[in-house]
């Protein structure tokens, strides 16, 4: 008589079992996407915030060593008729001051000197700076640009005189005596950005 030997049964996972665990798998890998694309969008709002401090970091230093070297050489205009003061703002106007600073970095040894004329103006909400490759005007020479800041909303300047007083403008108005090349004691900026609202700086320009 033959025996036969019992059918070996496999363990395995039922339909039920896993539809259960892809649900739980996908629901797992969804929390965990959601969780990266978060992380990821920190990361790029705070790298886009540092870029941003950066720009308005450079910006501010830029300005305030243009203030802090004014030097006191007056400049000839396009046409050499006429002098104009070393510094000279424009109110209400797109060039919002000129000015003369000492102390141009010369990195690349060419032959020229270390007085530079610089003008800033605002241009489609960027604030830009722009110089002569000379301190006088020649005719027909356009300044290089430099873009500083955008997202600029407003910009005010003001001109601290020797009475205490701030000036929207320099030379002031009222000033009825003193060179006209005289420097203001202190220079403050108050920047307003679309983002980040009011920047004061203040400059002092005593030595």
């Amino acid at each position: 008589m033959t025996c036969i030997a019992p059918r070996k049964t496999t363990a395995g996972f039922t339909l039920i079992e896993l539809l259960v665990a892809m649900t739980i798998f996908g629901i797992i890998s969804a929390l965990a996407l959601g969780g990266l694309n978060a992380i990821v969008t920190q990361q790029t709002i705070a790298k886009a915030q540092m870029e941003r401090l950066a720009s308005l970091q450079r910006t501010l230093r830029v300005m305030t060593e243009d203030f802090a070297q004014l030097n006191p050489r007056p400049v000839r205009d396009i046409l050499g008729q006429s002098t104009e003061a070393a510094l000279i703002t424009s109110p209400g106007d797109e060039n919002l001051l000129r000015l003369s600073r000492s102390g141009w970095r010369n990195f690349a040894q060419v032959r020229r000197g270390t007085l530079q004329r610089v003008q800033y103006r605002i241009e489609e909400d960027v604030l830009l700076r722009e110089y002569w490759p000379v301190m006088d005007y020649p005719l027909g020479m356009e300044p290089r640009q430099q873009e500083l800041i955008d997202g600029i909303s407003d910009l005010e300047i003001e001109y601290l005189d020797d009475q205490s007083q701030w000036q929207a403008q320099w030379p002031p108005l009222n000033q009825t005596g003193g060179a006209p090349d005289t420097y203001p004691r202190a220079i403050r900026i108050t920047m307003t950005l679309s983002d980040w609202g009011e920047i004061e700086r203040l400059v002092d320009l005593l030595p």
